[in-house]
């Protein structure tokens, strides 16, 4: 990760606005002034939204970097099939050439990550249909065209894009660092001002299994905004990147010298963090966002373990050697928020009531 993205991840979330925070407010101001307009022009239907033939469930964030979306997704169209749906999901693309080119295309478990992004070829992967655009409508219609069965859309990263239309909307936070400074860009982390989250359905806090307490704390200090409810990510055994079926127990590299890691996602620290907490002492390498690995980056000369997360074991499969294991995560979301999105689908308009406490 280069000094500038450090720096204004270290601004964001500082404990107090900063002078960089201050000299950036301008720039934010203008940056507000587009989305409120931009909101406002849709909102009062000067520019419409496409409605798809099937239901679509938004996930999104108004924060740039992690937010645990893709397990969630994953997680979210599993427990929808287990009760009768037929989901698929749509998303940009981010990091692929195809969104780039502003094509659209249907992913499978096999398709190049360089040309569907990462996180596609992920959700692929987990047995999900999926497909990727810079339009998510053309990407819904491409994908129902290919899946005819599918009933519910999910749309991932798709709460700013509001020419799709939505039946629901999730956002996620990070259960530790929420909204930062509560600035929007580039001042602080935020797409939409943090009146936006009165707007949707339910906010979701993200934290590992064993950040339950502090996300809790957290869930009551947003509950202002929407129903707030938790997803809880849960670390499975190491998976060795060229070989996914070789396995090691979780605790296994805590006992090992010469670990190094790598993140090349929205919040690098999550997975140091989730290493120490394991007993591990890795030496971290933290990349941007969807970062495309390349040999270099993994010439660690003085490793003897490399560790990464899943949608980094995903790019680094071509260059990847025997060190080189991936730590899968799974998302657990809370039932009373999985009931309120299978009232909604079924047509129901009474939420369940919250339980901040509840443990998916």
């Amino acid at each position: 990760m280069n000094n500038l993205s450090q720096t204004l991840l270290k601004t964001w979330y500082a404990p107090r606005v900063t002078w960089l925070a201050w000299l950036l407010l301008p720039l934010s101001l203008v940056f507000g002034a587009v989305v409120a307009l931009r909101a406002s022009l849709y909102r009062h239907g000067l520019i419409r939204s496409v409605t798809l033939p099937v239901p679509v469930i938004v996930v999104g964030n108004i924060t740039v970097g992690g937010t645990g979306k893709t397990p969630f997704v994953i997680a979210l169209a599993q427990a929808l099939s287990e009760r009768g749906f037929r989901p698929g999901v749509i998303s940009r693309g981010y990091g692929g050439d195809a969104s780039a080119r502003g094509d659209v295309v249907c992913v499978d478990a096999d398709s190049d990550v360089r040309e569907v992004g990462d996180e596609a070829v992920q959700v692929a992967r987990a047995g999900v249909p999926m497909a990727v655009g810079r339009d998510r409508v053309a990407a819904g219609r491409a994908l129902l065209e290919t899946h005819p069965d599918i009933d519910v859309l999910i749309s991932d990263d798709g709460l700013q894009h509001y020419r799709l239309a939505r039946t629901l909307e999730i956002a996620l936070l990070d259960g530790t660092r929420q909204l930062g400074n509560r600035l929007l860009l580039p001042a602080g982390p935020l797409r939409e001002p943090p009146q936006r989250l009165t707007r949707v359905n339910a906010v979701v806090l993200t934290s590992m299994e064993d950040e339950k307490e502090q996300a809790l704390c957290d869930a009551l200090s947003v509950s202002a905004f929407a129903p707030v409810f938790r997803q809880t990510l849960k670390a499975e055994a190491w998976r060795g990147v060229l070989k996914p079926d070789e396995r090691s127990d979780i605790d296994f590299f805590a006992q090992e010298e010469g670990v190094h890691a790598v993140a090349g996602i929205g919040h690098p620290e999550r997975f140091f963090a989730t290493l120490q907490r394991l007993g591990i002492h890795a030496i971290t390498h933290a990349f941007a966002d969807h970062h495309r690995f390349s040999a270099a980056d993994l010439a660690l000369s003085a490793a003897r373990w490399i560790l990464m997360t899943e949608k980094d074991a995903v790019k680094c499969a071509m260059i990847a050697d025997e060190r080189c294991w991936y730590l899968p995560v799974t998302g657990a979301i809370a039932p009373t928020l999985l009931h309120l999105i299978e009232e909604t689908l079924h047509g129901g308009d009474k939420p369940p009531p919250q339980n901040f406490g509840e443990t998916p």
